[in-house]
């Protein structure tokens, strides 16, 4: 006899919940819903904005219907909520997402049915602010009624070797057999198989913890990059020496952004402090990053000023917005930082970016994204983001927006040292 088939809803397409309802869709019935009605429609006639789902991987999910309508949602028996968790202008976590998408299924929730929540959260979130809000709405009761489960997201924006189904993902549940359940669930479509933790707070604190050491490690490289700039060395050298050690840890130093690494500390860090602990490294990694965008612009204009550039009033251009390489996502992009600082200075910015979306730029920074920069035109240039576009063009190209003298930063030391006049 065939085991019935259950009908999973995915809760918001964005990076992470689109790849995930379109992988489940290729073998088993999917809701996917999203807010966006914008976002549906474009879904719908088979293009993906964010751009990590082609158009033939949507059409071989065959299975995946989409819907903004929560009504919709009441045919699924799983429930997998992808929302965004940001952090507010104080820098503490928002959770406002999560428990809108939280109240919207506790409408729908049946006896049975499963939440499963992918968004990255401190440890004990699920259990003390979602399912609270689950059960208020639903009127049932968490672990005989319905249950939960945690099974953290790890989606590489742009990263087209790393994909859904070849990351290791980690499961977890609220009761042992859902434990299982939701294991075996995942089991399903991911090939680089599962790992079921002992908990759904082991599985929250393992993600938020995968992110933090990450920014931790760039943050020691940073500090050691303003440490080595200031005795004249060359960092890039440094760690390509220090790299041919086995254990020696690859980082670069850099802006730190984006959704995840620059973010998820302070989820950590905020309920660290809720239980009366001062995390001390963590902040100090993360203020050290937060800072890297006023640093970069301030050796900029210090260099432009060694060349007796006159800083009030010059123009500097700015190549890449996105917060990583090949990528349109712009989230917590911290090359606006870099934007903000040189304009302190009086300085007249202009930012090219091929990946970014000139609409998404305006409406999110206020910015207007030029399309072709100028030949001859600029006192600086900062290449700050790794596209292949600016790779493949060149230090020659790229210099050759510069006035007859100007300051060329190559941020991210893409070229060789004689190809720029500032690296980090």
């Amino acid at each position: 006899m065939t085991a019935h088939v259950k009908t999973i809803a995915v809760i918001g397409l964005g990076y992470v919940g689109l790849p995930l309802a379109v992988e489940f869709g290729k073998s088993r019935p999917v809701i996917g819903f999203d807010i966006n009605t914008s976002r549906i429609d474009a879904l719908r006639v088979g293009h993906d904005a964010t751009l990590e789902v082609s158009n033939d991987e949507l059409a071989s999910a065959n299975q995946f219907v989409l819907t903004s309508n929560p009504a919709d949602l009441a045919a699924a028996s799983i429930y997998i909520v992808t929302v965004p968790t940001p952090i507010d202008a104080h820098k503490r976590p928002d959770l406002t997402p999560l428990l809108k998408a939280s109240e919207m299924l506790g409408g729908v929730l049946k006896r049975g049915d499963i939440v499963i929540y992918e968004s990255t959260v401190y440890p004990g979130a699920t259990e003390e602010d979602c399912v609270p809000v689950l059960e208020r709405v639903s009127g049932l009761t968490f672990n005989i009624d319905f249950f939960a489960g945690y099974s953290p997201e790890r989606i590489n924006p742009g990263d087209k070797q790393h994909r859904l189904s070849d990351i290791q993902k980690v499961t977890s549940g609220s009761t042992p057999e859902v434990a299982e359940e939701v294991d075996q669930l995942y089991a399903s479509i991911i090939t680089a198989g599962t790992y079921k933790a002992e908990s759904i707070r082991i599985a929250e604190a393992a993600k938020v913890i995968e992110n933090t050491q990450r920014d931790i490690n760039i943050a020691l490289i940073n500090e050691l990059a303003m440490i080595f700039n200031k005795m004249g060395i060359d960092t890039d050298a440094v760690l390509k020496a220090a790299g041919t050690k086995w254990n020696f840890l690859p980082f670069k130093p850099g802006l730190v952004g984006g959704h995840c690494i620059g973010v998820d500390p302070y989820y950590l860090t905020h309920k660290a402090e809720a239980i009366g602990y001062h995390p001390q490294i963590i902040l100090a990694g993360r203020r050290i990053n937060d800072g890297m965008g006023a640093y970069v612009a301030s050796q900029l204009v210090m260099a432009m000023l060694k060349r007796r550039l006159h800083v009030d009033g010059a123009r500097v251009l700015i190549l890449g917005l996105t917060f990583k390489e090949n990528c349109p996502d712009l989230r917590n992009t911290r090359v606006i930082d870099v934007v903000a600082e040189l304009r302190n200075y009086g300085v007249q910015v202009d930012v090219h970016d091929p990946w970014a979306y000139v609409a998404e730029a305006k409406q999110e920074y206020g910015l207007d994204l030029i399309t072709t920069p100028e030949p001859s035109t600029y006192d600086g240039i900062i290449l700050a983001v790794a596209h292949d576009s600016y790779r493949d063009a060149g230090a020659i190209v790229l210099r050759g927006y510069g006035a007859p003298k100007h300051v060329f930063c190559d941020l991210k030391s893409i070229f060789v040292d004689d190809e720029s006049d500032l690296r980090l």
